[in-house]
């Protein structure tokens, strides 16, 4: 007998699992607690059979459930007031749509691959951008743009070298074939990531608005299609079970973890085919629901399908295509190959879906239908393997109250002021400490990076990095367009996760504000240590109670996201890391506001006088290696006010150029608005304490503009309507940069900044070359 024929002849069934009670299952190999299978038996009346184990565990799985951080992701308000917009889906759908109005609508969303891209960088991140593509298609829509915010490890790191760069080939391998602009993101690097680097993508697409397609298996008889690749071993329990464990077997990002699941491999040219199949199948009314098969594989369609719908589905298993005629029933359903889908079809439509599908060259296979026992049944070679009630599987698995309780090392970080360190002062020391800063991996240029990205491919990109955001045109007819930007401090909220989240969300907020866009709507990804640490929970529960009160301050609802928890070796978790998307509504995006210089313009200052917040700031990180005290204070009010006449100032035509203020200071954001044009500037820096406090502190709400001089009377009105402070502190223009400065000339050449800049990653990652070419 064959290994094929003997697998399926084990089979478990339902029948045998009714006859033999006692037989004891792995359940605890597959991540489920003695309570949580004993649940399992009491939903069914009996033991599950070993498929129907499979598809609680990788369901019931944190990745999948939810099951830490559900009774905290409800503080989440869907549609504050304010909000720019209608919602048309949000919390609980594959991705939310913000209705933009004249029949177009955007959805867009967050979601991470963290452990597979430790475990294996190129496909981890591939896979990763491939699944949040296809999160954003099955909502109906084409996807238009990606953004990647990664960090790792010190930048020096041996493991670093290993991971970074097969985790930006991937994201750029994945992305340019599907021909994805790649429009921002970010690169960050902290101790607190080695071993558990964090890999997030966020995609944005267009839909029509009476377009959305929802998961939902409804209609008697409906057919269920499979699309797509064929299901083979890669990837089984990938994502739901890397997500949901940690690494124990790490030690100074040098040795690979001990534990390694299979990662998902990925195909783009599949996917290009898939996405093109399946706009066309919506554009021609064929589809009555869809779900995309990611972690957990059709375990996860099909139950979501049946829950979400009024009745129940029967499938045949056994029809499923495979690339692995070995796989036992168990493997299939928790497979995590890539590039599938789950559709609904009504039978009259089945014949022209299928021809549509075999246009494209996309598999389609009929592999069950919509019933009405209220139950999902899975059969295997005419044998009944799984008879579940699917809302027990999708959506009503357990739910965790876990402990919390304030880190206990807190009071200590946050006492620790970095007012005491030695601040520079003369003229040399502050021209070293910014040459310093700019030249350190996380100020530095990240072109090495970013020029691996198609950054301008579909001829709809209006920014792109280094911008403050990326800007995509979404409507040909009117220019209308959306900005993205993405954002996250994980230095922030370890000194303080309300404070902290509250300051990465209004930094997003700030950059979209600064290209002239109206902020309109938010996702997350929020990374995270083991919830079984109350100390994690702890920062958990705050960040989620900061970002929603944010929310609802600025007006900017949560439409969805996404939690990672786990990140973590051994003991050691990392930063609480929420890192927040924020999309932006622009009436015409070529009309957006660029961050770079223009010769001629008068540089304005917006917003409060910098105050000596040192907290977590590059500076206190680059130069001494500390961490503690606070993050900068932020004023809600302040920043809708500064949002207010950024967006007034793109309206009015003055605006020239705009950069928010952020790390780094005011010293960074006048040297990255010069490397963006290579032109020059010479400013005043506004009186502060003292003259690092003026160059270097990170106070939020602030902002450059540049404006013609005609314009300086209209910025006024602006600013003195919105109650934001304004100050005229230079002229663009020239070859160098200049600050005066409590009496002090710190001054370079946009030469000699860029080849600091531009050096940095290059020699750690490229050829030492210094790549200023």
């Amino acid at each position: 007998m064959s290994e094929a024929a003997s697998r399926a002849a084990a089979a478990d069934t339902v029948a045998r699992a009714a006859a033999t009670p006692d037989i004891e299952l792995p359940y605890s190999e597959l991540g489920l607690r003695p309570e949580e299978y004993d649940a399992i038996r009491a939903i069914l009346g009996r033991r599950p059979t070993s498929s129907e184990l499979a598809m609680y565990s990788v369901m019931w799985s944190e990745h999948c459930s939810y099951k830490s951080s559900k009774i905290h992701l409800r503080t989440f308000g869907e549609d504050p007031a304010g909000s720019a917009g209608k919602m048309l889906a949000g919390i609980g759908d594959n991705a939310g749509v913000l209705d933009l109005g004249n029949g177009i609508a955007v959805t867009f969303k967050i979601e991470s691959h963290n452990h597979p891209s430790y475990v294996e960088p190129y496909q981890g991140a591939a896979t990763g951008v491939g699944g949040i593509v296809r999160d954003i298609l099955t909502m109906g829509a084409r996807p238009v743009a990606v953004l990647d915010p990664l960090r790792f490890g010190p930048a020096t790191a041996p493991d670093t070298s290993r991971v970074l760069p097969g985790v930006v080939a991937g994201v750029a391998g994945y992305g340019n074939c599907l021909g994805l602009p790649n429009i921002g993101g970010e690169l960050v690097f902290d101790p607190c990531y080695a071993g558990n680097p964090l890999v997030n993508v966020l995609c944005v697409g267009v839909l029509p608005a009476d377009g959305v397609q929802y998961a939902v298996a409804s209609g008697l008889g409906n057919k269920v299609v499979l699309i797509g690749a064929r299901t083979g071993g890669d990837g089984i329990g990938g994502a739901s079970v890397l997500a949901s464990a940690t690494f124990e077997d790490a030690d100074s990002g040098e040795r690979r973890p001990a534990k390694r699941p299979s990662v998902q491999v990925g195909d783009p040219f599949t996917e290009k085919l898939l996405i093109e199949c399946c706009l066309e199948l919506f554009a021609e009314d064929l589809v009555a629901g869809i779900q995309d098969l990611g972690a957990a594989g059709i375990s996860c369609a099909t139950t979501e399908l049946a829950s979400a719908g009024d009745g129940g589905m029967l499938v045949d298993l056994s029809a499923v295509p495979l690339r692995d005629a070995t796989l036992a029933p168990e493997e299939i359903l928790m497979s995590e190959s890539q590039e599938r889908m789950c559709a609904v079809v009504e039978p009259a439509k089945l014949d022209r879906f299928l021809q549509r599908c075999d246009r494209w060259g996309v598999g389609a296979v009929v592999i069950g239908e919509v019933t009405d026992t209220g139950r999902v049944q899975i059969d295997w070679r005419g044998e009944r393997i799984v008879d579940v009630p699917p809302r027990t599987v999708a959506h009503d698995g357990p739910v965790y109250d876990r402990p919390r309780s304030r880190p206990a090392d807190l009071d200590g970080l946050q006492a620790d002021d970095p007012a005491r360190l030695p601040r520079p002062k003369t003229a040399d020391e502050l021209r070293t400490t910014l040459l310093a800063l700019l030249g350190s991996p996380n100020l530095a240029s990240k072109r090495w990076v970013t020029e691996q990205y198609d950054a301008l491919v579909q001829g709809n990109t209006a920014l792109a990095a280094p911008a403050d955001a990326g800007v995509i045109r979404v409507d040909e007819r009117s220019g209308l367009g959306v900005a993205v930007a993405t954002d996250g401090n994980g230095r922030y909220c370890r000194l303080d996760p309300y404070a902290g989240t509250q300051v990465v969300l209004a930094e997003a907020y700030r950059n979209v504000a600064a290209t002239g866009a109206e902020p309109a709507a938010v996702t997350d990804c929020l990374n995270f240590g083991s919830p079984e640490d109350p100390e994690v929970m702890w920062q958990f529960e705050r960040t989620v109670q900061g970002l929603a009160d944010a929310c609802r301050a600025l007006g900017t609802p949560v439409t969805g996201g996404n939690v990672s928890f786990y990140n973590q070796t051994g003991n050691t978790a990392i930063h609480p890391t929420p890192v927040i998307g924020v999309l932006g509504v622009l009436p015409n995006a070529a009309q957006r506001t660029p961050l770079g210089f223009v010769a001629g313009t008068e540089i304005y200052l917006l917003g409060a006088a910098a105050r000596p917040e040192f907290g977590g700031s590059e500076w206190a990180w680059t130069v001494h290696g500390h961490l503690g005290g606070r993050p900068p204070a932020v004023d809600l009010d302040a920043e809708r006010a500064l949002a207010a006449v950024l967006i007034g100032a793109r309206a009015a035509g003055i605006a020239r150029n705009a950069h928010d203020l952020a790390d780094g200071g005011l010293a960074q954001a006048l040297v990255e608005s010069a490397l963006a044009s290579g032109v020059g500037v010479a400013v005043t820096a506004p009186d502060a304490e003292d003259a690092a406090t003026a160059l270097f502190a990170e106070t939020t709400g602030r902002a450059l503009l540049g404006v013609d001089p005609e314009g300086a009377a209209e910025l006024a009105r602006l600013a003195a309507g919105h109650g934001v402070p304004c100050d005229r502190i230079g002229t663009a223009g020239g070859t160098g940069v200049t600050i005066d400065v409590r009496g002090q000339r710190v001054e370079a050449t946009v030469g000699e900044l860029r080849d600091v800049a531009e050096r940095t990653l290059p020699r750690l990652f490229g050829v030492d070359d210094g790549a200023t070419a």
